[in-house]
């Protein structure tokens, strides 16, 4: 088990390589990848129910501790992305398929990749466990809300069938995740140990499947949809870190305000596509899976370096 536990470490430590590597792999031999597609929805169940199995009643006394920093991260979290994302699209003239995807990937809750980069960053661990967990929650509500308010001008928007499938794919795993966690007790520990491994691993399948799926799209149009999803993130990371400043907060809390803020849950960005839009729509979200773990890793290093007067530290 502790052999186990050390190899869920090391890829968890290394997320981002694997994502990369399979993207590629993926885009070269689409044919080994094309029948991932069908365990788009069940993986992301499963990575909803590890975290499940993580949150604790102290991730959510957080809120009550804290409720206006998580308030106003949740906020962000659900105006600056999307707004962005309708901004990009309308000034760049996307297609309409690519413009749902990238409104999509911007509409989705925080990503749970958001609370390691937290700790590598020096931030608000427990603040970011709380922003993230506020938001997969309320996601079901304001997630299809956002995508009819701000796609439906490219193509049509079900509200009811993309509530169902996120109360299915994000709320439910979530509750059963914490059913488990309640009923394994002190045992939990040693399935949490191994949750890294089986969050990379299904992550990564969804990113193969996706761009297996959308090969010859992304051949085609791939440089424009990566230019897009660096600008959104990359704005998202900013404006978020402003925001904390604009509000006062301490320098802990602006790193983890920007990087909940930056940071999507685009494996539900692409289950969402895939089941409702169309692959191509997906490929936004599995675009932004491959560069904001890479971004966020980066901007740890950075972050990891400020002192509370911004400058870098001995």
């Amino acid at each position: 088990m502790r052999a186990l536990a050390a190899l869920s470490r090391f890829v968890g430590n290394t997320f981002a390589l694997w994502v990369l590597l399979f993207a590629v792999l993926a885009f070269f031999q689409p044919s080994w990848f094309l029948p991932a597609t069908a365990w788009i929805v069940p993986l992301l169940g499963l990575i909803m129910f590890g975290m499940g199995l993580t949150l604790k009643a102290a991730d959510f006394a957080e809120v009550a501790r804290r409720p206006l920093w998580v308030a106003l991260g949740v906020g962000a979290q659900f105006l600056i992305m999307p707004a962005l994302a309708w901004l990009l699209c309308q000034l760049l003239g996307l297609p309409a398929e690519i413009a749902v995807g990238v409104i999509l990937v911007g509409c989705c809750p925080g990503g749970t990749a958001s609370n390691v980069i937290a700790w590598f960053s020096r931030g608000d661990v427990a603040l970011s466990v709380a922003i993230t967990a506020v938001t997969t929650l309320l996601a079901p509500l304001v997630t299809p809300a956002l995508i009819w308010l701000l796609a439906s001008a490219w193509l049509p928007v079900n509200f009811g069938a993309l509530f169902m499938s996120i109360v299915q794919i994000v709320l439910l795993p979530i509750a059963l995740g914490l059913i488990a966690r309640r009923l394994l007790g002190n045992r939990v520990h040693q399935v949490v140990d191994i949750l890294p491994l089986v969050s990379v691993v299904s992550i990564v399948i969804i990113v193969a499947a996706v761009v297996a799926a959308s090969q010859a799209k992304i051949a085609e149009s791939g440089l424009l949809i990566m230019a897009v999803v660096i600008l959104h993130n990359s704005l998202g990371l900013g404006i978020g870190y402003l925001v904390g400043r604009l509000f006062g907060l301490p320098l802990a809390q602006r790193k983890t305000l920007s990087i909940e803020v930056g940071m999507q849950n685009s494996g539900l960005g692409a289950a969402l596509a895939s089941a409702h839009f169309s692959p191509l729509a997906a490929v936004p979200s599995a675009l932004f899976s491959v560069w904001h773990n890479l971004s966020g890793a980066l901007l740890a290093t950075v972050y990891r370096r400020m002192n509370d007067k911004g400058h870098d530290a001995s």
